[in-house]
């Protein structure tokens, strides 16, 4: 199938109750730099105040209602804190707007909106509707356009934290639904991505064992062959659907939705080290028999060398992958926001941090360990 011309995700979009708050999470936790924000004509024209914040490529832009009747207000009705669009940066606009008219994609716009910024600069851009409740999809294409957005103010100087966690980019987006078949429909024959990977599996252990709370999940990624941009799909599986923790996310956001935004960095010992140095930020506990046999692990799935000490990867909790000798993935999962800022109406969300070392998977042999993980994770927080 043709491709969109999809460049990159070049930014996500965020509605938030308290900007003030996200502020101090953004620039003094995760130490992203906030490089500008809405206007005050945008501001009053949209009925919601924008920040950005940036660190490497990782570009968020966070709006909180100002009155009623905004998109920001019409989300937080709905939903808690989220990701409620995911943009993305097209080659040619105009290819993109009829490809996706031709395939049965819902577009929202009544056509292309083009700005110039009068020094030569040009913008465009249009937004479909997804799957998955109130989240949508934006394509831009930019031709000289150096603002955000039409409205967007940029700061002298970018505000806040130094990125010196080594945020790179997004390496991929993670989205849960009850069920998944429209979504990777949808994903195969309007967007044009195909099939990169999928996982299927059951705490099988945990029910031998007589535990009550083992569930499971399937997981498809799909993805863009043209961009490499990556697109993971989680739905519960029987028995106990009710209790899988990918159902107790979509209750929790009040709807399907993006679960969590994998950040790639160029050394996850360091970052991690550093995060965890950091008060206020947080991550999923992985059991210790998880390290226990890990070296046996290493060796059935055909990784025999590693550059990171094993007693790091345990101390820190990190969890690796692979599937050949010196190529493998690092990664590790914070808590969820609303864990993270003590408010259930931050919502869900999660962040991952991600190393890549020749591997390109999804590391399925740490599926079932984060899967397990934030099981518990829910669990306690039912139990308080």
């Amino acid at each position: 199938m043709e491709s969109l011309g999809i460049k990159k995700v070049e930014s996500v979009h965020w509605y938030v109750h308290d900007l003030a708050r996200t502020r101090k999470f953004y620039t003094e936790l995760m130490d992203f730099a906030e490089l500008g924000e809405s206007s005050e004509e945008l501001t009053a024209r949209g009925k919601q105040k924008s920040v950005v914040f940036q660190a490497g490529e990782v570009t968020l832009i966070c709006s909180a209602p100002v009155g009623e009747g905004g998109r920001a207000h019409r989300w937080l009705k709905k939903h808690p804190e989220g990701v409620g669009t995911v943009n993305y940066l097209v080659e040619d606009i105009d290819k993109a707007f009829t490809l996706l008219e031709q395939r049965g994609g819902t577009i929202i716009d009544d056509q292309i909106q083009r700005f110039d910024d009068g020094k030569g600069g040009r913008l465009a851009f249009f937004s479909i509707t997804t799957p998955f409740g109130n989240s949508t999809f934006r394509f831009i294409q930019r031709d000289g356009y150096q603002a955000l957005y039409p409205g967007y103010v940029a700061h002298a100087q970018p505000k806040g934290g130094k990125n010196r966690f080594g945020f790179l980019r997004v390496d991929h987006i993670t989205s849960n639904f009850r069920t998944l078949a429209p979504m990777v429909l949808w994903a195969k024959h309007v967007m044009g991505f195909e099939e990169f990977w999928n996982i299927a599996f059951h705490t099988e252990e945990e029910i031998e064992k007589g535990n009550q709370h083992g569930t499971g999940l399937k997981s498809t990624v799909m993805w863009d062959p043209h961009s490499g941009v990556k697109f993971a799909n989680n739905e519960p599986s029987r028995p106990r659907f009710k209790n899988s923790q990918i159902n107790v996310f979509v209750e929790d956001q009040r709807g399907e939705g993006i679960q969590h935004l994998a950040l790639e960095v160029k050394d996850i010992v360091n970052s991690v080290k550093t995060m965890r140095a950091t008060k206020g930020l947080d991550f999923l506990n992985t059991p210790a028999s998880y390290y226990d046999y890990l070296p046996e692990r290493l060796v059935k799935s055909g990784i025999k060398r590693i550059d990171e000490s094993l007693q790091d990867l345990r101390e820190l909790q990190i969890l690796i992958d692979g599937h050949k000798e010196h190529q493998y993935m690092l990664q590790i999962f914070m808590k969820e926001t609303g864990h993270l800022l003590k408010d259930s109406e931050a919502g869900p969300f999660f962040y991952e941090v991600i190393q890549r070392k020749g591997d390109k998977g999804f590391g399925g042999g740490n599926f079932k360990a984060l899967f397990e993980s934030i099981e518990r994770a829910q669990q306690q927080s039912r139990n308080h």
